[in-house]
């Protein structure tokens, strides 16, 4: 099975060291974030539907990966309350950041203006963007990795997969503004930088403090949970899919279920 070869040859390549576990995992994530960018060589031709679809599944496996992965071995280790306190400031980290760092939202769009990039500087500003929403993606990864390597990959895998519609959300506005498929591309590679980056941080705030790690689970879980409901959720309504993306939602809290059952 490709996900359990996925687990033994990062064990292998990081000879037990978290640290380049915790960015190989994170990498998963920014290989499949540039796979997200692939159909936009077909432009106009990769429907709102079908995007919001692909969101609407990507939102179901991170609220399962979520529980399975972060909340509940954090509860084993150390009780509710360390884990709850740090999913809370996880949330309201993301919420600070952003409030406060001047950004482009990618998903929803600046509020009275148009949703599409019109001016080449922009294109920054959707680079950091994606990188602010993927911060709690890659502390989540490298959180998981803290706990094992096995949850750890699980874990990119589920975030990897919600990466792949957000790879396209990136790329494909800018190919229907005229931009050229390589440079949207590399775009929405660099989108995803920030995730094997950011996944070796937790490991070394454990390593530090091992007492430290079912708050740091619960921190990137709070993270994810905010991202879900403040910018995938709410991306997937704004085009009248809800529906299909509902049904999305639930096949993809389904499949992760099933997923972690499993292996």
């Amino acid at each position: 099975m490709v996900i359990e070869w996925l687990i033994k040859s990062i064990e292998t390549l990081s000879m037990g060291n978290l640290y380049i576990a915790a960015f190989l995992a994170g990498s998963i994530c920014l290989l499949l974030t540039f796979l997200g960018t692939l159909p936009s060589i077909f432009g106009r031709r990769v429907t709102q539907g079908l995007i919001d679809v692909g969101l609407g599944f990507s939102a179901g496996i991170m609220i399962v990966t979520s529980f399975t992965s972060l909340l509940i071995p954090g509860i084993e280790m150390e009780g509710v309350i360390s884990v709850l306190t740090g999913f809370i400031l996880g949330a309201f980290t993301v919420l600070i950041i952003e409030k406060t760092m001047p950004h482009h939202h990618v998903l929803k769009g600046e509020k009275g203006s148009n949703p599409l990039i019109e001016r080449e500087k922009a294109v920054w500003m959707i680079i950091i963007a994606m990188m602010i929403h993927n911060f709690p993606e890659g502390l989540a990864v490298g959180a998981s990795i803290s706990y094992s390597i096995r949850d750890g990959v699980l874990t990119a895998i589920a975030i990897g997969i919600q990466d792949i519609p957000e790879g396209l959300v990136v790329a494909l506005p800018l190919v229907g503004l005229g931009k050229d498929i390589k440079k949207a591309m590399g775009i929405g590679f660099l989108s995803g930088v920030s995730e094997p980056l950011m996944a070796v941080i937790p490991v070394f705030i454990t390593s530090t403090s091992l007492a430290l790690l079912p708050l740091i689970l619960g921190f990137a879980a709070g993270s994810m949970i905010f991202v879900v409901s403040h910018e995938v959720i709410p991306e997937t309504f704004r085009h009248g899919n809800e529906d299909i993306a509902t049904i999305g939602l639930i096949i993809g809290f389904a499949a992760m279920l099933l997923l972690e059952t499993l292996i």
